[in-house]
């Protein structure tokens, strides 16, 4: 179980001693197999300190994939779990350069860290008081950002744009229910209708049903979606609706509107299919998406994608074979290519992929990639060649 750090842990932390502490444990494996030995080396030097300190050091390690110099930052488990990655941070932050922003579910300052570089006065504030004290260590030297103990639905600020970040758990476990967010989505919305307003939320919010009346991002970072953004209509771009944005931790990014066009041809599969990134997906911009790149879809109400050609840095499947979805005559056809490494990849369909692969038996050695989905009413695979980055990264597994 996470340890939970108290307003007096944060100061001692701090504090030069705490400082000095820390570094002694960094020095420390800390891995499952010697955390007790660890832990107990740390309590005979360090007393009752020895949770907050091992805590500290664990998720600064933790820290370091997700939030850029965070080798000094305090944490909470759940607070690093809920903190904006970097990338993401810095990314919103631009599109709100130049205004005032006030974060009303501020945290530990992940996204006040982002905002104090581009914008020219920034707030946060929070109920907590413990990760408002994380907060204030977290941000040592943004001379600019103003802290303050606050109900995000008590507004208590004027002429900025307004920044929350809901938490999705409710009672111990995450929720996708509007209403059962912390503080309730509908209640932020009704607090700050007429301002300018961005909302950090789950992907898998029902959207429509929440009459936001400007604009929703999806984003997603090294392919994978991590949250979806509900900006107001003051800070949409006109007639834009939907927006989805694909970040990479290097910087490059690029982003898809409803306002562009999507008319595609209705035609037999391509040379390749191509599974578009999951933010293009859940926004609902699939047909978008091929329009810009030449591509359509296998399936009207399937987001896989085909066409000739694979856009530039996405990975594509090159089409072997097509046949109706048998697992006898698949289990043939596998068996006949010689498989060995196998990735399946399923849309439309109910099948478990990891259970099938037990059931298929690949012993080869070629790596083969299925596709399969539904065609009209037909259950249909596609064998194709595996991209060459998922066979080093098979190759390396099996290794």
């Amino acid at each position: 179980m996470a340890y939970g750090l108290s307003r007096d842990d944060v100061g001692y932390l701090g504090s030069a001693a705490g400082r000095a502490a820390l570094a002694e444990v960094a020095g420390l494996p800390l891995t499952p197999a010697s955390l007790l030995r660890d832990l107990e080396r740390v309590r005979r030097a360090h007393g009752d300190r020895a949770a907050a300190l091992v805590e500290t050091v664990r998720l600064r390690r933790r820290a370091a994939a997700k939030l850029d110099d965070a080798g000094e930052w305090l944490f909470t488990d759940d607070a690093l779990q809920q903190a904006t990655p970097s990338a993401v941070a810095r990314y919103r932050a631009r599109r709100l350069a130049g205004r005032a922003v006030h974060d009303v579910t501020c945290s530990i300052g992940a996204e006040l860290v982002a905002l104090h570089r581009e914008c020219p006065a920034v707030l946060g504030s929070d109920l907590d008081e413990v990760r408002l004290a994380m907060a204030a260590h977290n941000l040592a030297g943004a001379g600019h950002v103003l802290l303050a103990r606050a109900d995000a639905l008590r507004p208590c600020s004027i002429d900025t744009v307004v920044l929350a970040d809901p938490a999705r758990r409710a009672d111990g476990r995450r929720t996708h229910d509007p209403a059962r967010l912390q503080p309730p989505l509908p209640d932020l919305l009704a607090a700050y209708r007429g301002r300018d307003l961005v909302v950090k939320c789950a992907p898998g919010l029902d959207f429509d049903a929440l009459e936001v009346g400007g604009e929703v991002e999806v984003v997603s970072l090294d392919g994978s979606v991590r949250e979806a953004c509900l900006w107001s209509a003051g800070l949409a771009d006109p007639g834009v609706t939907r927006r989805a944005t694909v970040l990479g931790s290097g910087g490059a990014h690029w982003t898809l509107t409803d306002a562009e066009p999507d008319e595609i041809p209705e035609r037999a599969p391509g040379e390749w299919i191509v599974d578009p990134d999951g933010a293009v997906v859940r926004a609902g911009l699939v047909r978008h998406y091929a329009a810009k790149h030449g591509l359509w879809q296998l399936d009207p109400r399937i987001a896989y994608l085909t066409g000739d050609r694979v856009p530039e840095g996405v990975r594509g499947f090159r089409i072997l074979d097509r046949l109706d979805f048998r697992e006898k005559s698949l289990r043939a056809e596998l068996h006949r290519r010689d498989c060995g490494p196998l990735e399946i990849l399923t849309r439309g369909v109910d099948l478990d992929p990891d259970a099938l692969r037990s059931r298929l038996k690949p012993r080869g050695d070629t790596p083969i990639t299925l596709v399969i989905t539904r065609i009209g009413r037909t259950p249909t695979v596609f064998v194709c060649e595996t991209p060459p980055v998922y066979r080093a990264a098979t190759s390396s597994a099996r290794g």
